[in-house]
């Protein structure tokens, strides 16, 4: 299976120095109150176009990634997400990795983006996009 990754990486500045599988839920469950309340105000519901999946556990993931499957098959399939560490010139590094199947349709792409965006916002962290572009939402230094 060929995937395609984006990676929110905790830097100086993060929130926090490392995320837990259940503190990405945490912020997805933040997100999908936010849109439904937009949807609210809007008189429409939002929250169901804004996070057109289900999340689903299974064991072999268990503490480390976990799947988005879509409602609407047509328009969205899966997305995969996963909290790791690797090591980079001696110094161990924590990340949120967001990946996408061969089988990801476009709107699965645009959710993705959408959904790292908010995570890099709110651990204030440093976004590795799908497309190679690097976006940088901690405190910067003047």
């Amino acid at each position: 299976m060929n995937l395609q990754s984006a990676y929110i990486y905790f830097v100086d500045g993060s929130t926090i120095s490392r995320a837990t599988v259940d503190d990405v839920k945490a912020k997805l469950g933040r997100y999908i109150e936010m849109t439904k309340k937009t949807g609210e105000q809007l008189g429409w519901s939002y929250a169901e176009a804004a996070f057109p999946y289900t999340i689903e556990e299974t064991e072999e993931g268990k503490d480390s990634w976990f799947l988005l499957k879509g409602k609407d098959p047509k328009s969205y399939k899966y997305m995969i997400m996963g909290v790791g560490s690797k090591v980079e010139d001696g110094t161990e590094r924590h990340y949120i990795q967001v990946s996408l199947p061969e089988s990801a349709t476009h709107g699965d792409k645009s959710k993705a983006n959408e959904f790292c965006r908010f995570l890099a916002k709110e651990f204030k962290a440093e976004l590795h996009l799908f497309n190679g572009r690097i976006q940088y939402f901690q405190p910067r230094k003047p």
